[in-house]
């Protein structure tokens, strides 16, 4: 299955919430917010959403640092919180004056792998930078103009453990425009591409949970089902509007992946094979359409944990370009 349409539209803030990652995992390495000279380890984005002047020294620095931090970290669940308050030494029994020794600390305490840990710090990150972002008050503006609407978080649970393959969608849109009145939706059934397999409109099950009545369906190509949600009201100009949808289908091929025909400021995506365990999962990232086919596949590699899941996250999806993962089914060589 590939969710592949819907005007979507990226967003950026100033400074943005990548800035302000990139700063924190900066500032995590040696002895976290115990670094010296702390000033240097302190870039414009977290200086911004942290209220911390040229004026301000080390102690200055190190006290707002953890007074805007901290409340953040304390949020999140349990395991990002203990990761995290290691990961920058915001803990008194992390402070070590190396960063491994905090994660291996955390671990640990968790009572899991190191490099688990580090996956939940860069989650925790992720998260502590858009709440910090949103606390400090700055506003979104678009990276690329919209015409009419786009979408401001896309979130897909997809079940593989069931007789057949689920997709649930949950989908922010705004609209750019005023009188937005429908949303034009796909999906993708790609087939492997020597089955001479066809796919059909009526090989595609669409419940809609709420947000809008299906309207209408229909092949727009020869694998792509294009669908027209009628909203029960027409959006306003920076209105925000939820849509929830159930996709049902027979997995064609052992991919799953996002490609927006414009950039999408979030993709969440839970993928959920139970026991049927893959030998190998890949991340696929930015790549073109045709590669989530190629041979053999390319993309990082992603362990599959307890509960035979995975999960993937994207930011700032580029139009055109495929986001999502794709697993090579246990013994298919």
């Amino acid at each position: 299955m590939i969710p592949v349409r819907g005007t979507e539209w990226g967003a950026t803030v100033d400074p943005s919430v990548a800035d302000v990652v990139g700063e924190l995992k900066v500032l995590r390495k040696g002895r976290g917010i115990f670094s010296t000279p702390l000033a240097d380890r302190v870039g414009p984005a977290l200086r911004a959403t942290c209220g911390i002047s040229e004026d301000d020294d080390t102690v200055g620095i190190r006290r707002k640092l953890s007074d805007r931090l901290r409340p953040l970290i304390e949020s999140l669940p349990d395991d990002l919180k203990i990761a995290l308050l290691a990961a920058f030494a915001l803990d008194e029994r992390a402070r070590k004056p190396f960063y491994q020794e905090r994660v291996h600390w955390a671990a640990i305490t968790l009572d899991r792998d190191d490099r688990t840990v580090r996956r939940r710090i860069d989650e925790g990150i992720e998260q502590v930078a858009a709440l910090a972002v949103a606390a400090a008050g700055f506003q979104p503006r678009p990276r690329y103009p919209s015409r009419s609407w786009h979408t401001e978080e896309l979130r897909v649970t997809l079940a593989l453990d069931q007789p057949v393959a689920e997709a649930f969608e949950f989908r922010r849109v705004v609209a750019d425009a005023d009188e937005i009145a429908e949303l034009d939706l796909a999906l993708t059934l790609t087939a492997p591409g020597d089955s001479g397999e066809s796919v059909r409109e009526t090989d595609l099950d669409v419940d809609v949970f709420h947000g809008g009545v299906l309207a209408g369906r229909a092949m727009e190509s020869s694998d792509r089902i294009g669908m027209a949600l009628r909203l029960a009201e027409p959006l306003r100009r920076g209105e925000r509007h939820d849509i929830g949808l159930r996709f049902r289908a027979a997995m064609r091929h052992p991919h799953y992946v996002c490609v927006p025909r414009h950039p999408c400021d979030l993709f969440d995506l839970h993928v959920r094979f139970g026991d049927r365990v893959p030998d190998r999962i890949l991340r696929l990232e930015k790549v073109f359409q045709d590669e989530t086919r190629q041979q053999p596949p390319r993309g990082a590699v992603l362990e599959i944990d307890d509960a035979g899941e995975v999960h993937v996250q994207f930011r700032h999806l580029a139009p055109g370009f495929a986001y999502g993962i794709r697993w090579q089914p246990a013994g298919a060589g």
